[in-house]
């Protein structure tokens, strides 16, 4: 039987800045560009939350039986490891996707019923990328998925809900959030896939990373960070140029990039994970301030 705090490190935390970046991004260019509706951020915020937590279980569950986790360099795998029944942590990833669920349609019910169905297919990607016959996260999709709903869809979405306009003055800035987001978003898994090439190779997991190679994915890693920071110049050129504060990216990957590029190997890149999702979390704090602190 795991243990609470086994249970947590089995939702991996370390992962939800990925979450919360968008919304705060997505909030920030709301608050900008028209007004903030507060209880609206705080409900997406509960989405994206959800989301990732759902996501991160999912994972968890479908990599465990098909032993792709057995000799998994890392957090702690609750299948993998032999700590819980996966059958239990099937179902806590239905719970998460449940809350999320709860609270998508409290947004949609005040805003479009459409976003039921942009919904749907944010519970449906989170499930298959590692579930089902054939997931997509074994075909190397895995990083076009996050940028679509862990930047594009999370980010646009969030302003969506409290502006309700599709003006280019909102829809633009949006856009540039949405790439800083989605970019450090797959700067996280391009980091988590680079440390796993050895073990997902033998299991016949195919990543980009697997695809890509070591050199060619330490290559992605960097490209992913300065679209990041060029999206951020494109969003303060779009609304205030006081959102250059978010090009704190840069140092706040230092580190990281560093550790990547150097050529560092399986648990010597988990640190990497960790602050590279700080970095992400830092941009998206700083935005929201300068995009708050101006409107």
């Amino acid at each position: 039987m795991a243990s609470p705090s086994q249970w947590l490190a089995g939702a991996r935390p370390r992962t939800l800045p990925a979450a919360l970046a968008p919304v705060l991004i997505g909030t920030g260019v709301a608050a900008h560009t028209a007004e903030p509706v507060w209880w609206k951020a705080a409900l997406a915020l509960v989405v994206a939350l959800a989301l990732q937590v759902a996501v991160n279980y999912a994972n968890d569950y479908s990599d465990g039986i098909r032993g792709t986790d057995e000799d998994r360099v890392g957090p702690l795998r609750l299948v993998g490891s032999g700590l819980v029944e996966p059958a239990l942590v099937k179902r806590a990833a239905f719970l998460a996707f449940g809350v999320a669920a709860v609270a998508g349609l409290a947004l949609a019910a005040t805003t479009a019923w459409w976003l039921v169905a942009v919904g749907a297919l944010c519970v449906l990607a989170g499930w298959f990328y590692t579930g089902g016959s054939k997931p997509y996260g074994y075909l190397g999709l895995g990083e076009v998925m996050v940028f679509v709903f862990f930047g594009l869809v999370a980010v646009m979405g969030t302003t969506y809900v409290q502006t309700e306009s599709s003006a280019g003055d909102v829809v633009l800035p949006s856009l540039y959030g949405a790439i800083v987001a989605g970019a450090m978003a797959c700067a996280i898994l391009v980091a988590n896939n680079l440390r796993d090439i050895p073990t997902d190779k033998e299991s016949g997991k195919i990543t980009l990373a697997v695809r890509l190679g070591d050199g060619g994915t330490r290559k992605l890693f960097a490209l992913m960070v300065f679209a990041a920071a060029a999206a951020v110049v494109a969003l303060a050129a779009t609304t205030t140029w006081w959102a250059l504060a978010g090009l704190i990216v840069v140092p706040m990957s230092g580190r990281p990039l560093r550790r990547v590029l150097s050529g560092a190997q399986g648990r010597h890149l988990v640190p990497a994970l960790a602050q590279i999702g700080i970095a992400q979390l830092g941009c998206a704090v700083a935005l929201f301030v300068a995009l708050v602190a101006t409107a």
